[in-house]
């Protein structure tokens, strides 16, 4: 599977369009990969995690064809993932040339939000409502949507992407996983794992919502002990934001002594 980071920052960015803090002031001084934007990646140029007001400037910045896009993989409705509204503009008149529908997954309200910012009787849509840990296929692709501890008023949904023997998790936005996402993980030997590193260092590792660094480290060593990681499996984080005071080279410091990868918007990978 070839990977596509189009975004790795939290909701608000770096910089923050609207801040002065130290933090966004030095990130614009420095541009280049301390310049994020709201977190997504694309598989394989034809499926996509999460869809945010940035993914038509990510497209244009990294000549991104959206109309290529066969399924969108939604991990839930906070703003900075999911913002139905610009998916109007693949309506019948609006977009054309397109080979077939897209195709949309995710919890009760990723579908109710995005029935009504399209037109309801469009072709050019396809709504599948997702239950957690029960596996389904978006084309090629064997895809098991695992619980998130993110938000307690909403069922957030991580992803096991599986193509050609190899398996990619997708684990953004989160803390740490809880129970039943460990259970189902056991035994699965992952090759490829995305996990959400918010915020730099937290008096409690295991906060619900969002990690630390700390909570990757803890992750990576949970990994190792559970067997979730293949041998030569691989950990990247994503979804930082300005509040943790660090730049792209303060992260990858951090993460040095643990062989942890640092994503940046544009990197490109493979699983």
């Amino acid at each position: 599977m070839q990977l596509h980071f189009l975004g790795t920052a939290a909701a608000e960015g770096i910089p923050n369009a609207f801040c002065r803090c130290d933090t966004c002031r030095e990130a614009r001084r420095l541009g280049g990969k301390n310049i994020r934007t709201r977190s997504s990646v694309i598989i394989d140029r034809r499926l996509k995690v999460d869809f945010s007001a940035d993914s038509y400037m990510q497209a244009l910045r990294d000549d991104i064809d959206l109309g290529a896009i066969e399924h969108l993989l939604v991990t839930h409705t906070h703003y900075d993932h999911y913002h139905p509204q610009d998916l109007y503009n693949r309506v019948e008149g609006f977009a054309h040339g397109l080979d077939g529908p897209l195709h949309i997954y995710g919890n009760d309200n990723v579908i109710r939000l995005g029935i009504a910012a399209v037109e309801s009787g469009s072709e050019r849509y396809r709504f599948h409502r997702l239950l957690p840990f029960r596996p389904f296929s978006a084309g090629e692709y064997a895809v098991t949507p695992l619980l998130a501890d993110h938000d307690r008023n909403e069922t957030c949904l991580l992803y096991v992407i599986e193509k050609d023997g190899r398996k990619l998790l997708y684990g953004n936005d989160t803390g740490w996983f809880p129970e039943e996402t460990w259970a189902w993980l056991q035994g699965k030997r992952i090759d490829y794992a995305i996990l959400d590193c918010t915020h730099a260092y937290t008096n409690n590792p295991r906060n619900r919502n969002h990690m630390s660094i700390e909570t990757i480290v803890d992750m990576q060593r949970a990994f190792r002990e559970q067997g979730v990681l293949a041998e030569n499996g691989r950990i990247t984080v994503t979804h930082f934001t300005h509040n943790a005071g660090l730049q792209h080279d303060d992260w990858v410091r951090a993460f040095a002594p643990y062989g942890i990868e640092v994503a940046y918007d544009g990197k490109l990978d493979t699983v």
